[in-house]
Formats: structure tokens, sequence, C-alpha cells
């Protein structure tokens, strides 16, 4: 079997990586039938299929599910959907119908599209479409009758832990760096990193038996072994245990360096985050992604090792909440730089001229047919909704 068949998953709790499409496709079903239809839009291997099969389990319902294939003739789409819609389940409390890959028929094969958006009127039980490009032209009636939730790519940090899950599960342990290589091609298509896993897991001679894991370790556990522990190799890895995002993780380190270091340690410790900083913005602008490793190495190995001595006694590490605010800030900026470039490169103008129009800009963005248009994300949406 597969490790995409294998450890697909069966239950709410173990999709990971889309909280907020979960929450939405629970309420869609607690509503049924305020909404008849709901369609999961997002890149391959984001979970669409298999968010509609845990459904599925999670309600009790029979799932009678259909591809693009089915969709090619009217006549035929009648005979098989229209009686499944009819029938009441034989074995199970609930029925649901999945329509899989609704934009993978072609130009010439839309005959079975108006059959279903009637069917989706008439349906007496909850139909879920899935499709990875929701906004061909040919499909803009069927968005108006189906609400609309999209998945988006897995980041590839929650993707390498889903690996290493995986790995674990399996008696299994691969290269950290191979991991992490892994995680970063997929491009946030959890399938293809499965995939690739178990290739490598059948071909690697480095591959070992493991009895454990380290549990995870918080932010305060994390500080105090870097600033006050003696450096070493499990220095290294210390924030793979940490549930926070890299970005978030400096901010923190940045705040509680003074509490610890004083005089020359204290100058080595900052030289040595504004070289994290250094790299995290090649990594970011120029998509070096070897230079993770040198991120880091700087910002565990190299600020632990900029103490002389080390440091015993209690202290108390503050939440970097000044500071957090100015990362915030920054987010919400590079959030209306990718508006603004993605409306730029739409009307022709550079967007250097859309940032510095961004004031009018947003009222125009705020029409629901132009955010779709520009193909805004739900955070993109939510950021002009906001007025901001």
């Amino acid at each position: 079997m597969t490790w995409t068949e294998k450890y697909r998953p069966k239950k709410f709790s173990e999709i990971k990586g889309q909280n907020e499409a979960v929450t939405k496709m629970k309420i869609f079903f607690e509503n049924f039938p305020r909404s008849k239809a709901v369609i999961l839009h997002g890149p391959p291997g984001t979970g669409k299929t298999s968010l509609a099969h845990v459904v599925a389990k999670e309600t009790n319902s029979e799932i009678f599910e259909l591809n693009a294939s089915d969709l090619r003739n009217q006549n035929k789409l009648r005979e098989i959907l229209k009686p499944a819609m009819e029938q009441k389940s034989l074995f199970k409390e609930k029925k649901l119908i999945l329509v899989d890959e609704v934009d993978g028929i072609s130009a010439s094969d839309w005959g079975g599209l108006p059959e279903l958006i009637s069917l989706v009127i008439q349906t007496p039980y909850p139909i879920i479409i899935t499709a990875n490009d929701i906004w061909k032209k040919e499909l803009s009636i069927l968005r108006k009758k189906a609400e609309m939730i999209q998945l988006k790519e897995i980041s590839y940090k929650t993707i390498n832990e889903i690996l290493s899950e995986i790995l674990k599960k399996e008696g299994l342990i691969l290269d950290e760096k191979l991991l992490t290589k892994i995680s970063i091609n997929a491009k946030g298509d959890l399938r293809a990193a499965l995939n690739d896993l178990q290739a490598e897991a059948g071909i690697k001679s480095e591959i070992i038996e493991i009895a454990e894991r380290n549990k995870e370790v918080d932010i305060f556990n994390a500080l105090r072994m870097i600033f006050k522990g003696k450096p070493q190799e499990e220095t290294m890895r210390i924030f793979d245990s940490v549930n926070m995002p890299i970005d978030e993780i400096i901010l923190w380190i940045e705040e509680n360096i003074p509490a610890e270091y004083k005089g020359e340690e204290l100058a080595r410790a900052f030289e040595l985050l504004s070289r994290t900083d250094i790299f995290k913005k090649r990594i970011y602008r120029q998509q070096y992604w070897r230079f993770l490793v040198y991120e880091n190495f700087f910002l565990s190995y190299g600020i632990s090792a900029a103490k002389k001595n080390v440091k015993t006694g209690f202290t108390s590490y503050k939440k970097p909440n000044r500071i957090l605010k100015i990362w915030l800030n920054n987010q919400k900026n590079e959030k209306k730089k990718s508006i603004a470039g993605k409306y730029a490169s739409y009307v022709h103008i550079g967007e250097k001229r859309a940032m510095n129009e961004f004031p009018v800009i947003k009222y125009i963005l705020k029409n629901p047919e132009i955010q779709k248009e520009l193909r805004l994300s739900e955070e993109e949406i939510e950021f002009v909704e906001r007025g901001n």
C-alpha cells in the first residue's frame, strides 16, 4: 500500500495545515440544506478529496463518488447521479455526493455541467465538488450555486512534521537535511512529499530503526537551553521541536538576549542574530533554501556559543510584544504589496504606482467579482475588507 493511502486522514483531527477549511466544512454540514453544495478548491495535494472522505466518516455518511469523466455527457450524468440522489443509503445514516476534479474536463466536454447545476439545486443530499482551478469561465454559474472553501498550500514546516510522524510510525529515520529538502521541494503538495518520502525510504542506506523521538519543547525551555546551556549538537535541532514560525522565534531571541548576555557576549550574540537575518532575507528573496541550515545554525548553536561560560539561576523571559507588533505590521505590508502586485499586473501599471494609489484601489477591490478576477486569497480578501 502506498503511504498516501496508508496515512490518508480518517478524522478531522488528523488533517494538518487546513484548520480554516475544516472549520468551514463543519459549518456547511451543520447548516445543510441552507447551502446544498460546497466547492473545495486549491492546489494539488492539499487534501481536497481526503477532506471529503473524512467528512463522510465523521458524519456516518455513504459517499457516492463521480469524477470529471462522468461529466462529459449530460445523459450519462443524469443516468448515474439522479438515481443516486433519489435513493437513501442502505448502510449509513446519511449520504453525500462527491464530484471530484470538476475542472478536469476539457473545453469540448462541458455537456454535463448544466445537468450538475440543475441537480445541485434539487439535491436532498450534500454535494462536495473539488477543483484545482475553479476560476475557469465555464464554471462561473457553478461557483454561484455553491459555497466556496479554499485549501491552501501546506507549509514546508507542517509537511516536515507530518513526514517525521510517518517515519516514526514506520520505525524509520531519514537524514534531517534530506527530510527538509523533500518538504521544501514539494511546494505545498503533501501527496508529492509522501511519494518522495516513500521512495527515499525504500532506497536510502542510512535508514535505521528508532525507539522514540524527543517530546515537543516549548519556547521557554528552548531559550533556557540556548542561553544557559553548553552548545552541543542537540542545540542545532532545538527549534525543530518548537511549534512556532521561525520569524517569531527570532523575535523571542532578540527580545531576551539582553536578559542573559552582557558586554562582549551581548555584542557577539547580536552579531550572530544579524547574520541570521541576512540569511533569512536571502532565502526569501532568492529562494536559496540551502541557506536554511545557516539560518538555524546562527540562531541556535551560534547564539549559545556567544557566552563564555554556562549560566545558572532563573531568568524570566519576556514575550516580545513591542517587536511582535512591528513584525505583524511588516506582515501586513507584505500582504498589501502582494495585492498591489496582482492589481498592477492586471491593469498594466507599475507596482509602485499601485502601492501609492492603494487607499483608492482598496475600495475597488471590495467588489467580489474583482476579487475573483484577481484571484485574491482568503487572507488578502479579509485584508481588503477590513479596510487596512
